[in-house]
C-alpha cells in the first residue's frame, strides 16, 4: 500500500472539498472578516464554523489575526497558488494526452 504524504497540496484540496468551506473563503477573498461575520450567512453552529476555520488554517488558506480582543481571518493567496500549480500540472498532462491521442485518431484515418 501506498503511504501518502500529509503535505500542503493535500492540506490545500481537503480543504477546498467543502462548499462551506469554499463559500468562506470567497467572503475572505474581499474582506478580513471575524468568526461571527463568517458564521452568519450558514445555517450552522458557531462551533461548526470554528471547525471550518481550523480546517482552513491548517490548510493556510486562511490567517487569523488578532484585532484587539477578536479574531479577523484573511485570505493567503499563495497556498491557492500551491493548488493552482497541481491543477496546471495535471491539466498539462491530460492535454499531453489528448493530443496523442488526437494525432494517432488522424493518423489511423
Amino acid at each position: 500500500m501506498v503511504k501518502l504524504k500529509d503535505d500542503r497540496t493535500s492540506r490545500v484540496f481537503r480543504a477546498l472539498s467543502d462548499p462551506t468551506r469554499r463559500a468562506i473563503l470567497q467572503v475572505v477573498a474581499s474582506r478580513d472578516a471575524s468568526a461571527g461575520e463568517l458564521a452568519a450567512p450558514f445555517a450552522i453552529s458557531a462551533p461548526a464554523i470554528s471547525k471550518h476555520l481550523k480546517v482552513l488554517e491548517a490548510a493556510d488558506l486562511v490567517v487569523r489575526k488578532r484585532d484587539g480582543k477578536s479574531h479577523r481571518f484573511h485570505l493567503n493567496v499563495e497556498a491557492l497558488q500551491t493548488a493552482e500549480v497541481a491543477i496546471k500540472r495535471l491539466t498539462g498532462f491530460w492535454n499531453r494526452r489528448l493530443e496523442n491521442l488526437d494525432k494517432y485518431m488522424k493518423k489511423e484515418k
